[in-house]
């Protein structure tokens, strides 16, 4: 049987690319979209699919009291993602998240009610399996090197910062161990925003430019010697696409709550 998928953000830059890829994959099947403005409208006609028609909805509770879906894919914005991924667990329905902003915080409120409800959420910070290796290759590093700070580059519409592949990027750096400091805070001199943000112990520094699309750089440091690891993404939503379908395959291999695109990979 096909694995039944609703994709929130369906019109979106990455949600429409993945909607194609889902229409597409005869391992599954496009059953809704949610996006405010295209409410009420045909995905498959908007998209250009050769499928059934596709129904659009406003929210992601209209569209799950609407239809069966085995899969719901979060790729919207931080304001409303969290309250989507909700909804959908108590549906009981699995969930991929693709959305970037969400908290620590919010991840462990997440997996609490995926624990409850019995359902699988993979929250993925990025889906290019370059950002995947980024991950692990900086993993690898921080073993070795206690000296390390994550710059996170995006295009300056991007209004959340840092991405989510950098959430979970300092997230996993940290639980390897948190880096040195060779001065301390009291003695710093000069705004302490110029220093970075630190984030699980890390610190992270947000740039915010056009041109480009998402970039990673994990920076570490020694004496006489440095090593930098990084990712960039292209303008397209095809490194995107292979990895979510993949995800939507994978995510109900397991109950509860995983963080990482590698981690159903491996």
């Amino acid at each position: 049987m096909k694995i039944k998928v609703c994709i929130a953000g369906a019109t979106g830059w990455a949600g429409s690319a993945l909607s194609r890829g889902v229409a597409t994959d005869p391992e599954l099947e496009l059953v809704a979209g949610i996006s405010r403005k295209a409410k009420g409208q045909n995905l498959s006609e908007l998209l250009g699919l050769e499928t059934a028609p596709v129904p659009v909805y406003e929210t992601a509770s209209e569209a799950l009291n609407a239809v069966n879906c085995d899969v719901f894919v979060e790729f919207t914005q931080p304001d409303s993602a969290k309250t989507n991924v909700m909804t959908a667990i108590r549906k009981g329905v699995h969930v991929v998240i693709g959305t970037s902003g969400l908290t620590d915080a919010d991840y462990n409120a997440i997996a609490a009610l995926a624990d409850e409800h019995k359902v699988a959420v993979l929250a993925v910070g990025n889906f290019a399996i370059t950002a995947v290796l980024l991950q692990k290759f900086s993993e690898m590093a921080a073993k070795y090197i206690p000296n390390f700070e994550v710059i996170d580059y995006a295009d300056d519409r991007k209004v959340d910062a840092p991405s989510g592949t950098v959430r979970e990027l300092v997230k996993r750096l940290s639980e390897v161990q948190v880096p040195n400091e060779t001065v301390a805070a009291a003695d710093r001199v000069g705004p302490p925003e110029v220093w970075g943000a630190k984030m699980n112990g890390v610190r992270v520094h947000a740039l915010r430019l056009p041109s480009y699309t998402i970039s990673v750089e994990t920076i570490f440091g020694l004496t006489d010697e440095r090593l930098t690891i990084r990712h960039d993404s292209g303008t397209g939503a095809e490194p995107y696409v292979k990895g979510g379908i993949l995800a939507i395959k994978k995510v109900s291999s397991f109950t509860g709550f995983k963080r990482g695109l590698d981690s159903v990979m491996d």
